[in-house]
């Protein structure tokens, strides 16, 4: 079965790009992403630009727009138009679903598969060579307002020892950096790079609010850090079960701001009921099932 995927560019390590080279590199033997050749079946990421899908189209959706502060209905129109002419949805997480579903409506036909991390590259990558610290600590992100930058900041000044230090991989603007002789910028880093530092780190911080799956977060559970999250977003659900989840007030999925978001007590910590399976050799022959199940009973009823 040949696939075609549309809207994704393999030559970015941002988010979707990320699982989508991932997905390439571990493909079951009878999947194929040939450009070149007729395709079986589309793979759409968050949203398709075409009038109609003439083969059967699936779509993976990532977050869709809440933000009160913006017309989050216009900004889903597309997305919303995407979901109601696909064949099947691929929901990365139960958050994601539910937030989804709330506000689209139930699809006839989805199913929840997590993004996978690459462990044969994070295995082949070596370990950042830095021993100035007892323990190192580190959080990657594109570093917008829901991704609660701050947040991380204080609770690595709150929870670590004075022999701790934290890396922080993104690019973060000067006026909202915290200057600290334990904390340390490391700007944009590439794939590698970014193995390297979660290799060498114990924790990793990630207390964003409204996030389906984030990649980072198994990378760096993959790599064998200790992941540190909300209970609020689908991170806890790819964080591991030993992952200190800082427990937050239940979100009813409405629109919200996702700029002013209110700050974290990070006294109550609750015990993390997820273990997923996070290896993408896994993920990707349940992208294969799903796929060719869904084509073989539209095959049979027409």
């Amino acid at each position: 079965m040949n696939i075609h995927l549309e809207n994704i560019n393999l030559s970015s390590n941002t988010g979707p790009n990320s699982f989508a080279n991932k997905l390439v590199k571990y493909k079951p033997e009878q999947i194929t992403f040939d450009a070149q050749k007729e395709y079986d079946a589309i793979l759409c990421f968050i949203e398709s630009q075409r009038k109609e899908a003439k083969k059967p189209l699936f779509l993976r959706m990532d977050g869709i727009y809440i933000n009160t502060k913006q017309n989050y209905v216009m900004q889903n129109k597309n997305i919303l138009r995407t979901y109601k002419m696909s064949s099947g949805i691929i929901f990365q997480s139960f958050f994601g679903k539910k937030l989804i579903e709330q506000t689209f409506g139930s699809h006839n036909n989805s199913i929840i598969i997590p993004n996978g991390a690459d462990t044969t590259s994070i295995v082949k990558t070596k370990e950042l060579q830095l021993n100035k610290y007892e323990n190192l600590w580190s959080c990657a992100a594109n570093w917008r307002p829901h991704k609660r930058l701050d947040e991380n900041i204080r609770y690595f000044l709150e929870n670590s020892s004075k022999n701790d230090g934290l890396i922080i991989a993104g690019a973060v603007p000067f006026d909202l950096r915290v200057r600290h002789e334990r904390i340390h910028y490391a700007g944009k880093l590439n794939q590698n790079q970014l193995f390297s530092l979660y290799k060498k780190s114990k924790y990793f911080i990630h207390l964003s609010r409204y996030e389906s799956c984030p990649n980072v977060v198994i990378d760096a559970r993959a790599a064998g850090c200790k992941i540190i999250c909300s209970s609020i977003a689908g991170t806890k659900e790819v964080a591991g079960p030993d992952a200190i989840v800082i427990y937050e007030e239940p979100w009813d999925y409405s629109p919200a701001s996702t700029t002013n978001l209110p700050n974290i007590s990070f006294d109550k910590v609750v015990k993390n009921c997820y273990n997923t399976n996070i290896d993408m050799s896994n993920v990707s022959k349940k992208y294969e099932n799903f796929l060719k199940e869904t084509i073989n009973a539209s095959t049979k009823t027409n």
